[in-house]
């Protein structure tokens, strides 16, 4: 089948309309750079959203569950996940990336995140340091409409949040008498969750579950904050735009794509810089697909570095009882309280790096129901027991790329359109079980300092994907890396990459602000040195211009 030659053009092409190819479309445009996005998904609507309904409980686990392998949705493509510890991989195909069903935790990373092996001998350092990204952080945080408190001892940023904190509730007080009690520092949760109206999106209403979708626009999703923004700059956005192939002229430089439109016609977009934003699973199954005979092992791929080194940060729940009521259906999933007090490395530990630990609200009833009262007699009295009674700490720690932990491509399973599907393999690392460990120990001291009465936990055997990094990853050697510290193939000098999976190193945080202000940085090189990547600007200067002694280009 052969693309049509008389598909759409651009000056740039983004290909995915998540965190980062937002942020990417939105700064471009607002530059009067003529970017096209192509989006697999769909936009969202209210219908869509679970939470939108009296039954949005058992939506979330089936049309909305966040693992594509479990959801089989229109947009998806097939996942198998395996190795000694099979990933539950969350990625939502829709305008907006898997933002849509995440809870809005929003940090930023520490300074250390930034050079883990120069100090602790720990994974891979960064090509840049923190300094780099502090403008950008400010620049997201005011366009996702952060919540939060300045003032953190643990961190250098110095600038004010732009909203004050979503209230923590009765349970967010509680878990900050045990962090008084035992004497660890704490800090305010910082959120991408409007505390007050801002920027036509409402204050928080405390419906609780963010996960499940916002229907009132609280929460910050890239649909509602940087899109809008983005079309009325003049960026073009086409969803259901499935992308089989990144095409690469004689020159060496990529050209455009090939992709099935939401008819199903194969046609083909072309542009003179083109961006990937597809994710730590969607990026490297794109450049992998993108295999011609000039690059056999997939496209930028002459490292071999694509689709290795998945990181997804080690995680671990504990649920804590108390015997009075909780609340917890109360306020947003995640905005409570939290700490890095064992952060970074500590000599008397057995594993290098460290963990935080995030105070959270509980579960709701149909999964505190299934995780506490099986069918059957005593069900209602289990039920009465747990429910509204309990709360969850959440521990999340470091995770080091290695090259066992990766990303393929599987030809057995196809998708609609007969693209192959993706399979992970994960084996978690000795020091991330000792990490998640210590952490469950920790956790457990704090539940108990809080007032709870008993506690349960969750394995580490099949781990949580929400944060799926480091398959494209950044550096300065070309052997060694897919992309420069800019965010540019090292092997393909007009194809850029945005998102999680250029990250070196993962840090121990949620990395959705991390990743946006990389793609805001990235994006800021674009536009500089748009005179000589730009046709338009070349074909009306009439000067060949090299890339050559331009500042941060290789």
């Amino acid at each position: 089948m052969t693309a049509e030659p008389d598909g759409p053009r651009a000056e740039v092409l983004v290909i995915g309309a998540g965190a980062s190819g937002a942020c990417v479309a939105w700064s471009l445009a607002r530059a009067g750079v003529d970017v096209l996005c192509l989006e697999q998904g769909d936009w969202l609507t209210e219908e869509d959203l679970p939470k939108s309904h009296q039954d949005w409980a058992v939506r979330s686990r089936h049309e909305w569950n966040p693992n594509p392998a479990l959801r089989r949705g229109p947009f998806d493509y097939p996942v198998d996940n395996r190795g000694a510890n099979p990933v539950n991989t969350y990625v939502y195909s829709a305008v907006g990336g898997s933002a849509v069903g995440w809870g809005g935790a929003f940090w930023r990373f520490s300074p250390s995140d930034f050079a883990t092996h120069r100090t602790d001998g720990f994974g891979r350092d960064w090509p840049f340091g923190y300094e780099e990204l502090e403008p950008y952080y400010e620049i997201n945080e005011a366009q996702m409409g952060m919540s939060g408190a300045a003032g953190d001892p643990t961190h250098p940023c110095t600038s004010v949040p732009p909203l004050p904190p979503v209230s923590m509730g009765a349970m967010g007080h509680r878990w900050i008498a045990g962090f008084e009690e035992l004497g660890w520092y704490w800090w305010v949760q910082h959120l991408a969750i409007a505390s007050r109206d801002y920027r036509g999106r409402p204050a928080c209403s405390n419906r609780g579950f963010c996960t499940a979708g916002c229907p009132t626009g609280a929460l910050a999703v890239p649909g509602t904050t940087y899109w809008p923004e983005a079309l009325a700059a003049g960026a073009r956005l086409e969803t259901r735009a499935r992308v089989r192939r990144v095409t690469v002229g004689a020159d060496g430089r990529a050209t455009g794509v090939e992709y099935y439109d939401a008819a199903g016609e194969l046609r083909q977009a072309t542009a003179d810089l083109v961006v990937v934003a597809g994710n730590g699973l969607g990026t490297p199954r794109l450049l992998l697909m993108s295999a011609s005979p000039e690059h056999p092992h997939g496209l930028a791929n002459s490292s071999g570095a694509v689709g290795r080194g998945l990181m997804i940060h080690p995680q671990i729940s504990v649920v804590a009882h108390f015997a009075e009521r909780t609340d917890a259906d109360h306020g947003p999933w995640g905005a409570t309280a939290t700490t890095r007090h064992f952060y970074e490395t500590d000599p008397a530990n057995d594993f290098r790096r460290g963990f935080i630990i995030t105070a959270m609200r509980g579960f709701n009833p149909l999964d505190t129901a299934l995780q506490t009262a099986p069918w059957g007699a005593g069900h209602h009295r289990a039920l009465e027991t747990h429910l509204n009674h309990e709360a969850v700490l959440w521990v999340c720690g470091d995770d080091a790329a290695e090259e066992r932990n990766h990303v393929r491509l599987d030809h057995g399973n196809l998708d609609a359109w007969g693209l192959p599907g993706v399979i992970t393999e994960y084996t978690m690392s000795e020091n991330s079980r000792r990490m998640m460990e210590t952490g469950l120990a920790r956790a457990t001291e704090l539940a108990r300092a809080a007032g709870a009465d008993s506690v349960r936990s969750f394995g580490l055997e099949s781990p949580h994907g929400w944060h799926l990094l480091g398959t494209a990853r950044m550096g300065d050697d070309p052997r060694d890396s897919v992309v420069d510290a800019r965010n540019r193939a090292h092997d393909v000098e007009n194809l850029y990459i945005v998102d999680g999976s250029t990250m070196p190193a993962g840090g121990t945080v949620n990395p959705t602000n991390t990743v946006q202000a990389v793609a805001l940085r990235a994006a800021d090189h674009m536009i500089a040195t748009r005179d000589q990547w730009s046709r338009s600007l070349l074909d009306r200067s009439g000067i060949s211009r090299r890339w050559d002694g331009v500042p941060g280009t290789r």
